[in-house]
């Protein structure tokens, strides 16, 4: 499987968890969660949909495991610091070093990420491919 082809799915399947989630929260008039929510939100759409982005645009790096286990890092975590924030935001001390946790492991994913990236646009000036006017 494509990094892309997994955020993208990872993506969407969040971001309805987040709308259902969010419905809840409006129904029940019961916020308490919002932290969590948003969390979610910003870190499992957002964020996993514009890495689907990057890797769809650079096909090369798509295919590798480093991309792959990147989007599969940042899932887990996302999920471990969303249950941890609502854990906090519950009543609930357990909660603040489960949150800790996936909050470092999701840091040293975007660490991962940076440095696929930076590799990426390295390699890309020399397989980019040229402009060539037509003849």
């Amino acid at each position: 499987m494509k990094a892309s082809s997994l955020s993208f799915q990872a993506a969407i399947l969040i971001v309805l968890v987040g709308m259902v989630w969010g419905i809840v929260m409006a129904v029940s008039q019961d916020h308490s969660s919002m932290p969590a929510h948003a969390h979610l939100n910003l870190l499992g759409w957002v964020s996993l949909f514009l890495f689907g982005i990057f890797y769809h645009l650079h096909p090369a790096i798509d295919r590798s495991r480093a991309a792959l286990a990147q989007v599969c890092i940042w899932i887990a975590a996302t999920l471990v610091l969303t249950f941890g924030v609502a854990l906090v935001h519950g009543g609930h001390e357990i909660g603040d070093p489960i949150a800790g946790i996936g909050s470092i492991v999701v840091f040293g994913d975007m660490v991962l990420f940076g440095w696929l990236v930076r590799r990426t646009m390295h390699a890309g000036r020399v397989t980019r491919p040229s402009i060539v006017p037509a003849e």
